[in-house]
């Protein structure tokens, strides 16, 4: 049984990666369009942001001068707050947004809806409520998010919201410091190489592996939103309100939790690859560790949605399954961190058990190598070899070297999907912000000192 169950897994995996990757491989540039067609308004919600938001503010005011901020203050205790409001005094396309205890810091989803409100009051009282909202583009950023130039003039082209029944887009995501050579608070020279490392895969998960899962969804239109680089229809946000209040849930994983919501409505969602936001990779393993654990018990809790998607008229088959296998990867996983390691021992017990013992049934099991590198390492080992030939050129040999690494790299996963098992259990679903690079590299300084 333990044997057919592996094989099964191993056939899903395999047809999955040759699912994604022909896409992506495959893919064509797609056409801009005009951004004054739309009115944009950018959701930045901060909780003791202090080190990074003004600089955001500045770069987005001098990139896109026409767009409205809307800064969430989620009852930050660093100054945010004050940053937020002194730069709304003195510019009437900045808005604050303060939120206080007790009704703050409940989680990124409710600082959205709390702009969210805000602006549906704003237009309100200048007497374009309603009027306008398939014009209306709310982008939800990060803290830490840049957006490229073309950002705009790309989700504004036919096949973003130049497509009427287009309701959201999501823009790829870059590592802003993918090529530092001292990673902010990394510490020594291992520490360094170690958060080089891992910012790196980071850069190489998002812009291939990632991005591929997306242009997938664009054939099975099941495009997931993410939580930095969100454009999405100011009149889809009021269809996904229906029967829920507001847009954004409580889940963890709320930027997925809204597109399908969106999709729900009737909308559709896309993907656009060539144009992107940039944001931090995170250098130290307990910090990844955290967010990707809450990423994946977002996506738990995410699954209840699956009776409402099988129900819905407006999901296609394939967008159904594929959303199906993206809200059942940690459960597959979950099995798959008692599976493999059980496998692997069963194997080495009858080989013991086998005449000639152990040794012999190595001897005549050689085939067995090639095969776990063929289909245990070589999946996960050509992303960096796409990633140096398609998305940023480096030499060809590094893409061997970042194959092992990633291969390595992605097993982060089980340990996550273990953890966030392991939150739902006990009852813990509490949101734990990602602390950004600037504020780790002053507490590093403090110690050193």
């Amino acid at each position: 049984f333990l044997f057919s169950l592996s094989f099964v897994f191993l056939v899903m995996f395999l047809t999955y990666t040759a699912l994604i990757v022909v896409p992506f491989v495959r893919r064509r540039g797609a056409a801009a369009g005009d951004p004054d067609a739309f009115e944009w308004h950018a959701f930045i919600p901060c909780r003791d942001e202090a080190a990074v938001i003004a600089g955001t503010m500045k770069r987005m005011r001098e990139r896109f001068p026409t767009v409205h901020l809307w800064i969430i203050d989620d009852a930050s205790t660093d100054g945010t707050g004050d940053i937020v409001s002194a730069a709304a005094d003195g510019d009437p396309l900045v808005h604050a947004v303060i939120r206080r205890l007790p009704d703050a810091r409940q989680g990124k989803g409710a600082a959205l809806n709390a702009a969210y409100a805000r602006l549906i009051d704003w237009r309100r009282e200048r007497g374009t409520d309603v009027v306008g909202d398939d014009r209306t583009i709310v982008i939800v950023l990060d803290a830490d998010g840049a957006l490229a130039e073309n950002a705009l003039r790309q989700t504004s082209g036919p096949t973003g919201f130049g497509s009427p029944d287009v309701g959201a887009t999501q823009v790829a995501v870059r590592m802003s410091n993918r090529d530092d050579r001292r990673p902010a608070s990394a510490g020594g020279p291992l520490a360094q190489a170690w958060a080089r490392y891992l910012i790196r895969m980071q850069d190489i998960e998002f812009r291939t592996t990632i991005a591929a899962m997306q242009l997938l969804r664009m054939r099975t239109v099941s495009v997931g939103l993410g939580g930095n680089g969100q454009f999405t229809r100011l009149s889809a946000l009021r269809a996904a309100s229906i029967g829920e209040g507001e847009p954004w849930g409580d889940a963890l994983l709320e930027d997925y939790e809204v597109g399908l919501r969106i999709m729900l409505a009737g909308y559709r969602t896309v993907y656009a690859h060539d144009t992107w936001v940039d944001q931090e990779a995170l250098p130290t393993a307990r910090r990844l560790l955290t967010q990707r654990t809450r990423w994946c018990q977002g996506g738990l809790q995410c699954a209840r949605y699956l009776p409402k998607i099988y129900a819905s008229r407006t999901f296609t088959n394939a967008g159904a399954l594929e959303a199906a296998y993206f809200l059942a990867i940690p459960y597959i996983q979950l099995i798959g961190f008692v599976l493999w390691p059980t496998v692997a021992i069963a194997m080495v017990v009858s080989g013991a058990l086998s005449p000639g013992g152990l040794f012999g049934w190595i001897s005549g099991a050689t085939w067995i190598i090639p095969l776990w590198v063929l289909t245990g390492i070589l999946p996960f080992a050509l992303w960096p070899m796409v990633y140096v030939t398609r998305e940023e050129k480096q030499p060809l040999w590094r893409a061997g070297l970042w194959g092992l690494g990633y291969w390595l790299y992605m097993y982060q996963s089980y340990i996550c999907v273990v953890r966030a098992f392991a939150r739902m259990a006990t009852g813990r679903r509490g949101w734990t912000k990602t602390r950004r690079n600037a504020e780790a590299g002053r507490l590093l300084l403090a110690v050193e000192s």
